[in-house]
C-alpha cells in the first residue's frame, strides 16, 4: 500500500470558474437589466449577462471579481452589489464543467447617464420583456430579481436606485414599482422612519412667489452600501 504523505495528489480536472452579474437600474418605472455583447465563441455576438472568469492571483474573493468585472467590462461602480447564489452544472457552459458565482448590482439610472451615456456598452432591457438569454443567464436573473422583489418587501434596498437627492414621494413610487402595488402614504413614511436610512437634504432657494418645494432626502452615510431591514413586511 502506497503511503498517503509521499503519494501524489489526485489529478482532478479543474471546472471554469466565473462571476455573473446582474445589473440592474429603475429607467421609466421599469426595471431593467444591463446584457453585455459577447466578444467571443461560445455564443459570439450575443447579449448576456455581464461576467467574467475570477483571477485567482488578484481577486481576494468573489465580491472583488464582481466589483473588478463591473467596473472594468461595464464601466459601472455599484452603491450595492451581493452575492446572490452559486449556479454549477456540467451542462451550463458548452466548454465544460463550470460555475458561476452570481452577484446582484444596483445603479440609480441618472448615474449612468452621467457617466456613460451613448458610449456606454451596456444594453438595458426591462427584466419582464428578457424571455431568453444564453448559457443560464435567464435563471440567474430571474432568481436576482425575485431576490430584489422580495427583500424590497422588508428592507431599505430601493434606495441603492435612488438619485442623490430625492423625495420621499419618488422613493414610494420605487418601492410600488418594485412591488407592483399601491402602498399607503402614512404606513411607507412610517416604514422608512423606522429604517433609518435617509436624512433631510438642503432644499435650493425657492424663487419668488413659488410654492414652497418637497422636501428633498438623501442617504445617510451609514446606509451608503448596506441594507437596513424590517421585523414586518410592507405589504401583509
Amino acid at each position: 500500500m502506497a503511503d498517503s504523505k509521499t503519494s501524489p495528489p489526485t489529478a482532478y480536472e479543474q471546472p471554469i470558474v466565473t462571476v455573473d452579474i446582474v445589473l440592474l437600474t429603475l429607467k421609466e418605472n421599469e426595471l431593467c437589466a444591463a446584457l453585455l455583447q459577447r466578444p467571443r465563441p461560445p455564443h459570439l455576438g450575443e447579449w448576456t449577462l455581464p461576467g467574467g472568469f475570477v483571477h485567482t492571483d488578484t481577486d481576494e474573493d468573489a465580491l472583488a471579481a464582481a466589483t473588478r468585472i463591473l467596473k472594468t467590462k461595464a464601466g459601472v461602480e455599484s452603491p450595492y452589489l451581493e452575492q446572490l447564489q452559486t449556479f454549477a452544472s456540467r451542462h451550463r457552459d458548452s466548454r465544460g464543467w463550470s460555475v458561476s458565482i452570481a452577484h446582484y448590482a444596483l445603479v440609480p439610472h441618472q448615474t449612468l447617464s452621467a457617466e456613460g451615456g451613448d458610449a456606454s456598452p451596456l444594453k438595458w432591457r426591462a427584466v419582464d420583456s428578457i424571455r431568453s438569454l444564453p448559457f443560464d443567464h435567464r435563471d440567474i436573473l430571474r432568481a436576482a430579481v425575485d431576490r430584489v422583489r422580495s427583500k424590497t418587501d422588508y428592507s431599505s434596498l430601493p434606495v441603492h436606485l435612488m438619485p442623490p437627492t430625492f423625495t420621499l414621494s419618488e422613493l414610494q413610487k420605487v418601492y410600488e414599482t418594485l412591488l407592483d402595488t399601491e402602498l399607503d402614504k402614512r404606513s411607507f413614511r412610517r416604514r422608512i422612519e423606522e429604517l433609518d436610512v435617509v436624512e433631510p437634504a438642503p432644499n435650493p432657494p425657492a424663487t419668488r412667489g413659488a410654492h414652497r418645494p418637497a422636501q428633498m432626502y438623501r442617504l445617510k452615510r451609514k446606509a451608503s452600501n448596506a441594507v437596513a431591514t424590517a421585523d414586518r413586511n410592507l405589504t401583509r
